[in-house]
């Protein structure tokens, strides 16, 4: 485990993987901590740890141990004291953290969209018949290959700028990056095309921030709270027991995306009748809402 220094007047130390997009997570984290709780942003150190799934980059991760790969040694480093907080992907996380780390805080999500990256066309569907694939996610190669089954698939490991930089060479014929990564790296306008969510699923976490910290540092915790996002925990929450209910790992498939949904309706009338087409409003709502909400005002 490779482990950069620490800054003896730290109040706070964030443990992060060290490629761009890590540290763009773990800055955006930083600020947002040292925010909430008026401290000078130096204050908030970050520790830069080197992860097994950093240094493999010539198979797949399924066949090298799964998601573990780009947690375990933060997870060691967190469970000595070496650190206060890590900060993750969500979608690198495993389905149950190790016992003693618990996810104290998710940050506001990103854009949960799949954008493509290539030197050859501008829309998916316009791809060379035959093209290469290039992705090490399964997810992608499997919906790839459902909208697609033409293309042909090949691994392409690496971080967002190794990986741009190939697609857009031609080395390979597309990829799809997280879009919310090329965002945080001032990166969007890389994409040729961001691929609707209707046709195409994001993987469970995508584009959204975790925390996690000691379950018994009630300091940590207190610290976190302020900077999670309820509405993007709700969700993130739905996702990652969808994936363990299906016992999903690297070498499973699985697309996953829970959204909040908002009821509405609409009357017209004259301006006399406004009593009567509120009730008439209300009635329309309720007939659609499900059976539980309005019970809850109980």
């Amino acid at each position: 485990m490779d482990v950069a220094a620490v800054s003896a007047t730290a109040l706070f130390t964030l443990g992060t993987r060290g490629s761009a997009l890590a540290l763009a997570q773990a800055n955006e984290a930083r600020r947002l901590l040292a925010e909430a709780h008026g401290w000078e942003i130096e204050r908030v150190a970050l520790q830069v740890i080197r992860t097994s799934g950093d240094v493999i980059q010539d198979r797949p991760l399924a066949e090298a141990g799964g998601k573990g790969l780009f947690t375990k040694e933060i997870d060691a480093a967190l469970l000595v004291g070496a650190i206060d907080a890590a900060v993750h992907s969500a979608k690198d996380l495993p389905s149950l953290p190790p016992a003693g780390v618990t996810i104290a805080a998710i940050l506001a999500r990103e854009d949960v969209r799949d954008a493509l990256i290539t030197a050859f066309a501008g829309t998916f569907e316009g791809l060379p018949r035959g093209a290469t694939f290039g992705a090490a996610s399964i997810r992608r190669q499997a919906q790839a290959l459902r909208l697609r089954p033409d293309l042909k698939p090949v691994l392409l490991r690496g971080n967002v700028e190794t990986r741009l930089r190939k697609a857009e060479g031609g080395a390979v014929g597309a990829t799809l990056l997280a879009l919310a990564g090329l965002r945080r790296l001032g990166l969007a306008d890389r994409a040729r095309a961001v691929l609707d969510l209707d046709r195409f699923l994001p993987a469970p976490g995508q584009g959204a921030i975790v925390i996690t910290a000691r379950s018994a540092d009630a300091r940590a915790l207190r610290a976190l709270q302020p900077i999670s996002d309820a509405e993007t925990a709700a969700a993130l929450a739905a996702e990652r027991a969808f994936l363990a209910e299906l016992e999903g790992s690297c070498r499973t498939p699985i697309a996953g995306l829970a959204r909040f949904e908002c009821f509405g309706t609409s009357v017209e009338g004259a301006p006399a009748d406004a009593e009567r087409l509120g009730r008439a409003a209300g009635r329309d709502l309720a007939a659609r809402l499900p059976e539980d909400v309005l019970a809850r005002r109980d």
